[in-house]
């Protein structure tokens, strides 16, 4: 049963200790290198009173679409939040290649990355099996060169409230761990085909504040109006704070998240998107370039970083 309202104010009321474990059974499957946890009550019933304030409309430049909540995380458990997920979740830290051109580079993720869920012409049958969308029936085997696993207990209870907040529906869950001021992602948008028409995404804060720029994409030579793209938007993100970027943001707008030099630089944040793909192709991608073929990394309480993790360790 949640607490009420009255219950969770109370004055002299502490949250929980990062330390207090759920009764209920870790989410496990085969694709899991090791299970997560569920979330012990004090996340859990807290999350029942999210989003913590409402969100603020921001659309007064063109194509922007953009919904801030400062924070949506209540504050009374967004440093227990950071610290359950940086302990239970397991990262990667993916290399690949492009072409430029003739010229083949590798490519070193300047963060910790993992991805969970499955396109829409898929979805896991309560005992994890992959299901086709439409017969229901098992999938060929040959549908996904990779291996998609479901959304862990934990998580797929926040993109339950998040749906409810923003009238979207999301069967993707990316999570993103930047160790310091060092990791970044440079910009880009999340306008890929496989996201349909004016995607919604929704994007969590936890842990040290990171600044997040957005600007505008350079003008087609036929687009009457000039874009100002040399002043960035810049929106100073908190632990617990979420945007939700929709309508024509991803097709008009790049954002990235620079290095910091300076405070919180030496601290850790994790970045949370929701988001839904249409097509298994969207499948591919997110598994190619946020899980890839590198070792699995859990964070160590004793060396307070991530270390690499094998099985038994």
């Amino acid at each position: 049963m949640k607490r009420t309202i009255d219950g969770f104010f109370k004055p002299n009321q502490k949250s929980a200790p990062p330390t207090e474990q759920s009764t209920e059974e870790p989410s496990k499957h085969e694709t899991y290198p090791l299970s997560v946890a569920q979330f012990p009550a004090s996340i859990s019933d807290a999350l029942g009173f999210a989003p913590a304030t409402d969100g603020r409309l921001i659309d007064d430049r063109p194509d922007l679409d953009i919904v801030y909540y400062q924070p949506y995380i209540p504050k009374e458990i967004e440093k227990e939040l950071f610290q359950f997920l940086r302990c239970e979740l397991f990262f990667y830290r993916v290399q690949y290649n492009i072409k430029r051109g003739p010229v083949e580079t590798q490519i070193n993720t300047p963060r910790f990355t993992t991805v969970f869920g499955v396109d829409e012409s898929s979805y896991f049958s309560p005992q994890g099996h992959l299901l086709d969308a439409v017969t229901k029936r098992p999938i060929p085997k040959d549908r996904y060169k990779c291996k998609p696993r479901p959304i862990p207990g934990c998580l797929d209870q926040l993109r339950k409230i998040t749906e409810r907040t923003t009238d979207q529906k999301f069967n993707f869950c990316l999570v993103n761990y930047y160790a310091n001021g060092n990791d970044s992602i440079s910009y880009h948008s999340d306008d890929e085909r496989f996201l349909g028409s004016n995607p919604a995404i929704a994007s969590f804060s936890l842990g040290a504040r990171r600044d997040f720029l957005m600007k505008h994409k350079p003008p087609n030579s036929n687009q009457k109006g000039a874009i100002d793209s040399e002043k960035p938007l810049k929106l100073p993100l908190a632990s617990g704070d979420m945007l939700v970027m929709r309508g024509p943001t991803q097709s008009n707008w790049l954002h990235s998240i620079p290095k910091r030099k300076g405070k919180d630089s030496d601290r850790g944040r994790i970045n949370i998107t929701f988001r839904r793909a249409m097509v298994r192709g969207g499948t591919e991608n997110y598994y190619t370039y946020n899980v890839g073929s590198g070792g699995v990394f859990k964070w160590s309480k004793e060396r307070q970083e991530m270390v690499a993790w094998t099985a038994g360790s």
